[in-house]
């Protein structure tokens, strides 16, 4: 009997599917606080001990917090190669932009402390927050592309093709709705960056990063439910048109994809996803409530609570439909028909037992290890030492 038998094929799609999902959360969960904190730097600390505080509560932790991206990325190419040549070749001015950005941020971090020059260090300190903020940003306007559905389409040898010139395809990102999703996503990580300060910071970092986090909170979830109401009235959804093999080829050009209706009929057809966005306002508001009422830990939970939330839902409400296509619905990518082979799956899914409770033990580890305040004494009595 072959290993790889005891799991269908079926399955494999959705156990991947849920795993990517998984090592995308995590990202947003660790490094997204990373980024919250680079994005508030210019606003709740206003000297250069105070902007050493607040780097120093992500200083040790913040290259570990993006093995969850590369993780991610990588799921993606070996799990879902269609996906990941469609989505990095459609998005690539865009892609090529983060990037940019999370380059520039260790590149500040090691550097911004080199020199004593105030307007060194001022320039590094922008670069943090672009470093923060644009990714944040741009994560969640590919989101709301993704929603809306990407102008390309296969080729009859799977070859992808969009509509477009290439500065052109950067700025067709740029609709409303994504935009939106945009703002969602950086309001969203900046109350996630304010809880961490909360529980790492002291002094005026803290009592700053409390304030612009319960008004970020507010503008992400109003941003949220706005979105809800969009979708739910203004955006288009898609659906299979005939029977589904979900344990064939990887070949999308094998199903019917209609247009129409609303993406929101999931709701009706698994009533148990609303759980996905229940979480995600209840953490919203218990991390606003938290942060007023200057409470810590519970606070940063919460906050993942909101997170773990908002995200499921997109992929819970467009399931199964991972990148669906505007200009030819039958090119759309679904859990079914964009995967690896059986045997892929199966190998990586060893792997992933294998290695990924050990990064979750080696992570907890550090946490453990790393936890505590950082105040301005530690910054100034350790200014060898310290970024």
């Amino acid at each position: 009997m072959i290993l790889s038998e005891l799991i269908d094929f079926e399955t494999l799609r959705v156990i991947w599917w849920v795993l990517v999902g998984l090592l995308l959360i995590g990202f947003a969960l660790t490094d997204g606080f990373d980024m919250g904190v680079g994005a508030l730097l210019p606003f709740v600390a206003r000297t250069d001990v105070e902007r050493r505080v607040a780097i120093n509560t992500v200083g040790p932790v913040w290259e570990g917090n993006q093995v969850w991206f590369i993780l991610g990325g990588g799921a993606i190419f070996a799990a879902w190669p269609p996906l990941y040549a469609v989505s990095f070749s459609g998005f690539y001015l865009a892609m090529f932009v983060i990037l940019a950005a999370l380059i520039v941020r260790p590149v500040a971090f090691k550097y911004r402390s080199k020199r004593e020059d105030p307007v060194w260090r001022e320039r590094w300190d922008w670069a943090l927050f672009a470093g923060g903020a644009v990714p944040a940003t741009l994560f969640g306007v590919a989101v709301g592309n993704v929603l809306l559905g990407v102008p390309f389409h296969l080729t009859p040898d799977l070859m992808a093709r969009y509509d477009g010139s290439f500065l052109g395809k950067f700025i067709g990102l740029l609709r409303p709705f994504a935009l939106l999703c945009g703002v969602v996503s950086i309001s969203m990580l900046l109350m996630h960056g304010a809880a961490w300060l909360s529980v790492k910071a002291e002094g005026p970092v803290k009592d700053r990063a409390r304030a612009i986090g319960v008004k970020a909170g507010l503008i992400a979830a109003g941003g949220y439910a706005l979105a809800g109401l969009w979708l739910a009235m203004g955006v288009e959804g898609f659906a299979f048109a005939g029977e589904v093999v979900t344990d064939g080829p990887s070949n999308p050009l094998l199903s019917e994809v209609v247009r129409g209706g609303s993406w929101l009929d999931a709701y009706g057809a698994r009533p148990w996803i609303m759980v996905a966005p229940i979480m995600g306002f209840a953490g919203m508001a218990l991390a606003i409530l938290g942060l007023k009422a200057g409470r810590e830990v519970s606070t940063l939970l919460f906050s993942k609570l909101g997170i773990l939330g908002v995200i499921s839902s997109v992929g819970l409400t467009m399931f199964p439909f991972i990148l669906p296509s505007t200009v030819d619905p039958n090119s759309s990518l679904t859990v079914w028909e964009a995967s690896s082979s059986h045997l892929t799956l199966f190998i990586m899914l060893v792997c992933t037992a294998i290695f990924l409770p050990l990064i979750l033990m080696y992570t907890a580890w550090v946490y453990r290890v790393l936890w505590g305040k950082v105040t301005e004494d530690d910054v100034t009595g350790n200014s060898e030492t310290l970024y």
